[in-house]
């Protein structure tokens, strides 16, 4: 989950520089963003019919954190308007896309400090090794075999030794191997964000 957070702070910043530079229009630009809006739906999606209806199970009594659930739901929905501000300015080279990436920014940036600070500690303490199981297989099931080609080099581009290292040993082990020799030549080819 913190991978995948690092991820999306990654491209948000690597937008912004597009935006600010003029080079927002350019196809690289394009595919990366195309990549992050597609990598941002299958978290999304996957946490809200996997993740939340599971932790909330898991929370009968407790109205406090059932709200801080919703709270997560609402969040998350909260993002379209500004998932569809940027898209529409980079398609129509919109003079203002500097500030409507700031603002997506911000959205998605309060919602994911506020999903580390709260929710996943909770989540945490309530969820049982079978419980995560099921949500990496849902993710593994959304992103298919050609999803996960993309998601694991996308998730480790800029990523430091250790936290390759912490990413790839959650993983079955096959895909650090199948990662370095075929999925991550393959990503980099792509130049996205160039």
């Amino acid at each position: 989950m913190y991978a995948t957070h690092d991820a999306f702070r990654r491209d948000l910043r690597r937008c912004a520089a597009a935006a600010e530079s003029g080079l927002a229009d350019r196809p690289g630009v394009l595919s990366g963003w195309a990549n992050f809006i597609r990598q941002l739906h299958v978290h999304h999606t996957v946490e809200d019919a996997v993740l939340w209806p599971r932790v909330l199970s898991a929370l009968p009594e407790r109205s406090r954190d059932r709200a801080l659930m919703a709270d997560m739901e609402a969040e998350h929905a909260a993002l379209d308007p500004a998932l569809k501000s940027v898209d529409e300015g980079l398609r129509g080279q919109a003079a203002d896309l500097p500030a409507r990436v700031q603002k997506l920014a911000e959205i998605l940036g309060e919602h994911m400090a506020h999903e580390e600070k709260s929710a996943l500690p909770l989540i945490q303490k309530v969820l049982t090794p079978k419980d995560w199981d099921a949500f990496r297989g849902a993710m593994a099931r959304k992103q298919g075999p050609s999803g996960a080609a993309v998601y694991v080099p996308w998730v480790l581009d800029d990523a430091t030794a250790e936290q390759r290292r912490e990413f790839l040993a959650a993983m079955p082990g096959p895909v650090a191997l199948i990662n370095r020799l075929l999925w991550e030549r393959k990503y980099h080819s792509q130049q996205w964000w160039r």
